[in-house]
């Protein structure tokens, strides 16, 4: 099995350390996570004049963002074809123009700050190799074409083999996209921000009709503000059921050094073969391939073994690529297709949300935090009900997408609880499973040399079973995609509390777990 390594974009954009919030505090405004979407809506906050605080549970950029493709784009697999039916033209059209609008904000950002990204401007490409899938293909082209963008039909890309049709976006762009943020994060503690790390919220008090709003840190420490952005990715405070237009989804990217090959001078994505994307980057006077693929539900599957074929795929098609790093990218899919963005719920007067950008959280990041910024300070945005959280007409369009989602969580908060026993005895160095200690039910990990380390294997968040992902050495929630390390600290969210631990040795009778009483 590869071995996964840190991302190519955190290991080579070192970032100041910030510090943890120590006391209790006031500002105008309150955005919790320092992703794309949170730095984004705090730095045009600052701009237009507000005290902005930042609270994150971890280091800037070091969650979604920093394990991002990095594709800047308003070229969404094939989405503008689908919008024009669900939401109608101007729906479509909106859609592109907010993000192609999200695009060139930050390509002015990224010249009038001098900002060293490694900012290239790129055409994308969403293609297909099966014949019978090119007039679906063809059909993408006129709708995005329609909706405002540089977009045509052609069967000539640079990618190392055929394909049967590609929808083309010219004037895109690609970057690296920690070094914008750590640029904007300066940039916005020189205008009076205040960036905290560490910090992780656990309470949020929308203050009544009046307000102000009271975040509560793990601490007990305490931000009072005007306004609250939840830019956690996925909502760690869900009062309008968001959760349940949510699907978590974890991918896979293989990177390294594409030696003597062409670089194929594009960014590509396909849905086929369960989604290949394909990007290249400057990388020590020649280029870094990244490929991205092989989709799945958090703690499902096999992500091991999903990884070996990915790269396998980059070899075949890349040869003379030398891949020498892996890593693993999470997102939430919304129901509808289109991200949410705006009040946090109906009765919300200043708490807003970001999240379900569904693998385009960077441009449409960028767009959260302008459009938020607009809501924030009374003005008005064009695309603001395209995005809106409280729409109910595309929630009723979505049922069926929507019941599928909550099928699937139904099935793994019963049938997990159903499945074969594993017991310690069984549990090799490296691996995790769950097992009964009476009337406990835990998750263990035996590390490399022979130690185990239990915890409860209850989520936090709203109790399914963890399960265990060999590949990353981690405990995740296949409802809702929380992810835990192997001693039950928070890797990801909505949980925010960890996994309880666990005393294997002053807990007697520690069994394989009994999928008989778990039916009870």
């Amino acid at each position: 099995m590869r071995k996964v390594t840190e991302s190519y974009w955190l290991d080579t954009a070192p970032g100041p350390a910030h510090p943890a919030l120590a006391e209790d505090i006031e500002a105008d405004a309150a955005v919790i996570g320092a992703g794309m979407a949170g730095l984004s809506t705090a730095y045009e906050l600052a701009r237009a004049g507000l005290r902005v605080v930042v609270l994150e549970a971890g280091r800037v950029a070091a969650g979604v963002t920093g394990y991002t493709t990095a594709k800047l784009t308003a070229q969404h697999t094939l989405i503008y074809d689908r919008l024009r039916h669900t939401r109608g033209p101007e729906g479509a059209r909106l859609y592109a123009r907010s993000q192609s609008e999200a695009i060139a904000h930050a390509a002015d950002l990224v010249a009038g700050l001098g900002i060293d990204c490694e900012w290239e401007t790129r055409d994308a490409y969403t293609y297909v190799r099966d014949p019978e899938r090119a007039d679906e293909v063809r059909a993408e082209a006129r709708a995005a074409r329609e909706a405002g963008l540089d977009a045509s039909f052609t069967t000539e890309t640079g990618l190392p083999f055929p394909v049967a049709g590609a929808v083309r976006v010219r004037g895109q762009a690609q970057y690296h996209p920690v070094k914008y943020l750590r640029a904007l994060t300066a940039d916005l503690i020189a205008r009076g921000g205040r960036v905290y790390e560490g910090t992780r919220v656990v309470g949020l008090d929308e203050g009544g009709t009046s307000g102000p709003c009271r975040l509560t840190t793990e601490t007990g420490r305490t931000v009072t503000a005007r306004d609250v952005v939840v830019a956690t990715h996925y909502p760690v405070f869900d009062r309008a059921l968001l959760f349940a237009r949510l699907h978590p989804r974890r991918e896979l990217v293989v990177a390294g050094p594409l030696g003597e090959g062409p670089d194929p001078e594009g960014m590509y994505i396909t849905p086929e073969e369960n989604t290949r994307s394909v990007r290249t980057a400057p990388y020590d006077g020649g280029r870094l391939l990244v490929v991205t693929g092989e989709h799945f539900t958090p703690g499902t599957g096999d992500p091991g073994a999903a990884l070996d074929g990915l790269a396998a795929w980059a070899e075949r098609h890349f040869p003379g690529v030398r891949l020498d790093r892996a890593w693993a990218t999470q997102d939430n899919d919304a129901t509808d297709t289109v991200p949410l963005v705006g009040p946090l719920h109906p009765g919300a007067r200043h708490t807003y949300v970001a999240t379900g950008f569904g693998g385009w959280g960077l441009s449409g990041g960028i767009m959260a935090g302008l459009l938020l910024t607009a809501l924030i300070t009374g003005r008005d945005s064009p695309w603001r009900e395209l995005y809106d959280p409280r729409r109910l007409k595309s929630v009723v369009r979505e049922a069926p997408a929507l019941l599928r989602t909550q099928a699937e969580v139904a099935r793994h908060f019963v049938g997990d609880r159903l499945k074969p026993p594993v017991g310690l005895d069984e549990l090799e160095p490296g691996d995790g499973a769950l097992v009964r200690a009476g009337e406990q039910r835990l998750a263990v990990h035996r590390d490399d040399a022979g130690a185990l380390h239990a915890v409860s294997a209850r989520c936090t968040h709203l109790g399914c079973l963890v399960a265990f992902n060999r590949a990353e050495r981690a405990w995740e929630c296949p409802c809702h995609g929380s992810r835990f390390d192997v001693d039950g600290r928070v890797l990801q969210g909505p949980a925010v509390r960890p996994l309880e631990q666990r005393d294997l040795e002053s807990t007697p009778s520690v069994a394989a777990d009994d999928p008989e009483r778990d039916a009870e």
